[in-house]
């Protein structure tokens, strides 16, 4: 299969390193550092061993890029809309879309641009940034489950798992509903909270207080998802949650590092519209809300 790769950073460069440097037809859109990756490679430097990608089908513009069997869409989410130009270059009647990113609601969004266009979500569980050009840290974790959203053709999301396996990526095939939101038992808690209280993951555990507090957090989101209908999250998934967070390095995630760098924060699809959500269901997240109202306050005051 033909893949693209849509936002080049972390996530997107790690995944389509690995696929391509299994032998997989791999395609490349880049921004900032394109001149650096179409030139000297893409350098992953990973807790499973080092390697370089050189040469790299590199793209500084979509419209020069193929059409594809599946396209890996790692934008951050704040830039979902720019999506309406860059998918369309790349789009088949059979392609299937991948919505890589963190939040919930991003399917239904690009539905809507795209309704005759297969989608589905991947979930990646991976501790990775780029804080260079043209380089990929990954440090802990690296695996990614795909959840169904329309896509008609189960095959060709089961090709895509096999590649990924095929690739020494751990990948599994999950329920959407049931994914997003056990991403969101995470994320939700753990991004807002590094920025708020510019600490790092391991600090927030090791403090009794923080820790209580990202307990809570977790369990507002495990009650809120159950009262949506997704029954089989419940409240060890939390515990699990944190012990897997114990174990692992020390992280800053992804939102801490936008905050850093003064770029916008995935404030809306992670906060915002799960929290409408909850609302709207009659299970409100208070906590969480005051967590987004803080983010909302320092990324207003921080620019």
């Amino acid at each position: 299969m033909t893949y693209g790769i849509i936002g080049t950073g972390a996530v997107g460069g790690y995944f389509g390193a690995k696929l391509a440097k299994n032998g997989c037809d791999v395609h490349f859109l880049l921004h900032r550092d394109y001149d650096v990756v179409a030139s000297q490679g893409l350098q992953v430097q990973s807790c499973n061993g080092d390697f370089l990608l050189k040469p790299v089908q590199a793209y500084a513009s979509a419209g020069d890029m193929p059409k594809c069997d599946v396209v890996l869409v790692a934008l951050k989410s704040v830039n979902e809309h720019l999506l309406r130009t860059l998918l369309p270059p790349l789009l088949k009647s059979d392609t299937l879309v991948v919505l890589v990113q963190n939040g919930i609601g991003l399917e239904e969004d690009v539905q809507q641009w795209f309704p005759g266009t297969s989608l589905a979500a991947g979930l990646a569980f991976i501790c990775a940034s780029k804080t260079q050009p043209g380089v990929v840290r990954h440090e802990c974790f690296g695996s990614i489950n795909i959840g169904n959203y329309s896509c008609p053709d189960p095959q060709r999301i089961e090709q895509l798992v096999a590649d990924l396996c095929a690739a020494d990526v751990e990948a599994h095939v999950v329920d959407y509903h049931l994914a997003r939101w056990r991403k969101a038992v995470w994320n939700m808690p753990f991004n807002g909270l590094t920025v708020v209280m510019n600490a790092q993951t391991d600090q927030l555990l090791l403090n009794p207080a923080t820790e209580q507090l990202v307990r809570d957090l977790m369990l507002e989101i495990v009650g809120a998802a159950r009262h949506l209908g997704v029954t089989a999250l419940d409240e060890a998934f939390a515990e699990k949650m944190i012990e897997m967070t114990r174990a692992m390095v020390p992280y800053w995630p992804s939102m801490k590092l936008d905050y850093d760098f003064h770029r916008p924060m995935e404030i809306h699809y992670l906060y915002t519209r799960p929290l409408q959500m909850a609302r709207n269901a009659g299970r409100p997240m208070p906590k969480l809300e005051m967590l987004e109202a803080q983010l909302r306050f320092l990324e207003q005051n921080h620019r």
